[in-house]
């Protein structure tokens, strides 16, 4: 394209004023440099747009039918530009969130960022916090939110608040009366738990590391809900965020089990590429998020 919009932005306005002077002065240039401009598209393509008559500048039969077709162009230009710069403000977003705060944390937030953004696209993905990681280091989401740390030279974690793991058991399993674990129990019963890359294995792994090697790891299942549905039903003894158990506790469907002198607590991270300008978008959420 040997032309710029700005010279049929000139070549519009001197075809509509008859004038060099008056458009330069509507578009806010020197007369010189409207000339210019038009000598210069003239000369480009080898046409003669003008006539030239005493003090007025009348278009040829060739100028006529080009000013439409840039009168077209120009308002097609005008019309991207200004949707461009509403899709700034409708505040488009994509989320990646991991199973824990996509299922019970992100639904919080959405109504207060709708509320903001009425005529937003909000998407939102699940995955576990590996999965969630990699989506944001290639830009697939516009932010993500997980459960763990994730050391990435390229990936900056933002702290966004505190969380704990519990072990717990169904209301009529035998632990449920004692209400806490011994390391003989931890070595004898059966676990089912989160698959070994997710932010909550991770955390309990890190919390009985010495007892890994003896314990019997029964299921290791990737939905928090079927871990919950597993121990309600006998099968063993779980461990998972309080998020996701405190309904269960209230209710008496499920029961807490203390690990004595075991840091249970983690914190959760907002996840970001750090190559990428934050937008406005991004910012709000996490703004909504922080409430």
């Amino acid at each position: 394209m040997r032309y710029t919009l700005r010279q049929l932005a000139i070549f519009i306005a001197v075809a509509r004023h008859q004038n060099i002077s008056r458009a330069a002065l509507e578009l806010h240039m020197s007369q010189s440099a409207a000339s210019e401009a038009m000598l210069k598209l003239e000369n480009t393509y080898q046409l003669e747009l003008f006539e030239r008559s005493k003090n007025r500048l009348l278009l040829t039969s060739v100028g006529e039918s080009l000013r439409k077709e840039a009168e077209s162009v120009l308002a097609s230009c005008q019309t991207l530009e200004q949707s461009l710069r509403g899709h700034k403000s409708i505040g488009h977003l994509t989320v990646a969130a991991s199973y824990t705060i996509g299922n019970h944390l992100v639904t919080r937030y959405l109504a207060g960022y709708l509320r903001d953004f009425p005529n937003a696209d909000v998407q939102l993905e699940v995955a576990n916090t590996p999965e969630v990681a990699a989506k944001v280091l290639n830009y697939e989401v516009d932010i993500g939110m997980i459960e763990g740390e994730v050391q990435h030279r390229d990936l900056e974690l933002i702290p966004w608040i505190k969380d704990e793991l519990v072990v717990f058991c169904a209301a009529d399993h035998p632990l449920a009366r004692q209400g806490k674990l011994t390391a003989q129990d931890v070595r004898t019963v059966n676990w089912i738990l989160r698959e070994p890359e997710s932010g909550a294995r991770h955390t309990l792994d890190r919390a009985l590391e010495e007892l890994l090697p003896t314990m019997n790891i029964y299921l290791e299942l990737k939905h928090n809900e079927a871990i919950k549905n597993a121990v309600e039903t006998g099968l063993g003894i779980g461990c998972l965020s309080r998020i996701v158990l405190q309904k269960n506790f209230d209710s008496g469907d499920l029961v807490p089990l203390a690990l004595p002198r075991r840091d249970m607590s983690r914190t959760l991270y907002f996840a970001l590429p750090k190559q990428r300008a934050q937008s406005d978008a991004v910012q709000h959420w996490m703004d909504i998020c922080n409430r």
